[in-house]
């Protein structure tokens, strides 16, 4: 049997030829009514491919030295630095530009507009970088103050996924703060695909997060976390319902998840859903489903095997 069996259909316009005209011309129709998944102008559309490419370059101006490219001890660490900086600048400078265009309502948009529009976001994002790797650096020992399998900094920012995900998120907060949430998004997502760990753009995150294992986190956007929070997996910070408008659609923007205190753990598979607030120094136990506010020093359990929530202050 031959290896080649490509079909030619400038030697043969019969039946499968007529079908797939068909079925192209059926395709193409679905996309007159202008909805979602259809044909758009690409010019004007993110690239995932570049987004990510983007996002590994920061996570190397983060963690210098960790994604296995060597340091050239020949060229001083600033002027290095100061390369990946120009590479960055460039291709989110282009990928914002695209991403305003695509979003904006106006056919005539300025394009002067959109050029300092993107310009603010990539500097926003460019300025934040130095007070990004101190928090970072508090999130790192967090994880191993919390870990006692952790050896090393350097092990943590190797391997952990909930390190990974976190510094994404971060990233990705500037650009949502800046008004550029689908690149945001995609920076997120990217993330997710890699860790397990959902954390929207939108979220609020303090200073010495740990996201322990971390696989089926979900942190909704707007979710806000104190300082020094430990999260465990399968622990999900969500929306307790979704409000509708008068005329069935869900209302968008207004906060709907909780408000997490600073010194709280919360342990896995727990839900807390709402627009709720976990005062400081709270333990959440696991699979415990919170719907409730809950004052400071709090420490809730699932009972079994009435699976009946337990309440404890310890501020009392």
């Amino acid at each position: 049997m031959p290896n080649n069996m490509k079909h030619d259909f400038s030697k043969n316009d019969g039946e499968e030829a007529a079908r797939l005209a068909r079925l192209s011309k059926a395709i193409a129709d679905t996309c007159d009514d202008g909805f979602g998944v259809n044909r758009v102008d690409t010019n004007n559309l993110p690239r995932r491919d570049e987004i990510i490419d983007i996002t590994e370059k920061l996570l190397e101006v983060i963690y210098p030295g960790f994604d296995g490219r060597s340091i050239n001890g020949d060229i001083p660490f600033a002027e290095e630095i100061g390369d990946m900086l120009k590479a960055i600048y460039s291709g989110l400078f282009d990928q914002i530009c695209r991403a305003i265009r695509y979003n904006s309502k106006d056919a005539d948009c300025c394009e002067c507009g959109v050029k300092k529009r993107a310009n603010r976001a990539v500097f926003a994002l460019l300025d934040a970088l130095p007070e990004l790797r101190e928090t970072m650096k508090l999130d790192v020992r967090a994880a191993y103050a919390g870990d006692p399998a952790a050896t090393s900094f350097d092990e943590i920012i190797l391997s952990y996924p909930g390190i990974k995900a976190i510094t994404i998120q971060r990233l990705a907060h500037v650009l949502y703060e800046n008004k550029v949430p689908l690149i945001a998004r995609m920076m997120t997502e990217y993330a997710h695909s890699l860790t397990g760990i959902d954390i929207h753009p939108g979220a609020k995150l303090g200073r010495g997060v740990f996201i322990d294992h971390g696989t089926g986190v979900v942190v909704g956007e707007t979710a806000i976390l104190g300082d020094n929070v430990r999260i465990y997996q399968g622990v999900t910070l969500g929306a307790g319902n979704f409000p509708k408008d008068a005329c069935g659609m869900l209302i968008k923007g207004n906060k709907r998840h909780p408000t997490i205190g600073s010194n709280v753990t919360i342990y896995s598979g727990a839900s807390v859903l709402g627009d709720i607030t976990i005062g400081d120094n709270s333990v959440i136990g696991g699979n415990v489903w919170l719907t409730e506010s809950m004052p400071a020093g709090t420490k809730i359990t699932a009972s079994q095997p009435e699976n009946k929530l337990r309440f404890a202050n310890s501020s009392k």
